[in-house]
């Protein structure tokens, strides 16, 4: 079995487990395209969904990754390597950034009146309440930052006492 094993992930690249997950997660895709495709808008949800692949890799994928390589140049690696700063600054991005994108025609006010008359709820408060969790998400995560760097110089100062 181990022999198999070894022989799949030489040609394969991967353990048996993911080759099965892939697996999986292609036959459900393609279960959600047979069950969309009598849709009678399965063209324009095919349309959607080739726009949103298209905008991702051709317009936000260089662009997030060029943001990226500029916060490494940024937030270079200082003598303490245990606590890395440059997640602690790419998770509230990114967390950030989805909300953004997930609630973006609110925080912009795209659509006022239709969100009004559906909900009866006016679109005002969405980017306060953006900027706020963004906030928080930056301070709770510069929090644990904090702490992390302190747990970890504790940890190395007794060490440094009993070399003295």
């Amino acid at each position: 079995m181990n022999e198999l094993a070894a022989r799949l992930r030489t040609g394969y690249g991967a353990g048996p487990r993911h080759l099965i997950v892939v697996t999986a997660a292609i036959v459900l895709a393609g279960w959600v395209a047979l069950r969309l495709a009598g849709e009678a808008t399965a063209g324009r949800m095919l349309l959607w969904f080739l726009g949103a692949v298209i905008a991702h890799d051709l317009v936000l994928f260089p662009v997030y990754a060029t943001a990226d390589r500029m916060l490494r140049a940024v937030v270079r690696p200082g003598t303490d390597r245990r606590v890395a700063l440059l997640n602690h600054v790419r998770a509230p991005v990114l967390a950030s950034a989805l909300l953004f994108l997930v609630f973006a025609p609110g925080i912009l006010r795209l659509g006022e009146s239709t969100h009004l008359a559906a909900t009866g709820q006016d679109q005002r408060p969405y980017l306060a309440r953006w900027l706020l969790l963004s906030a928080a998400l930056f301070l709770l995560s510069a929090l644990t930052y904090a702490i992390r760097a302190l747990a970890g110089r504790r940890q190395v100062s007794p060490k440094r006492s009993e070399r003295a």
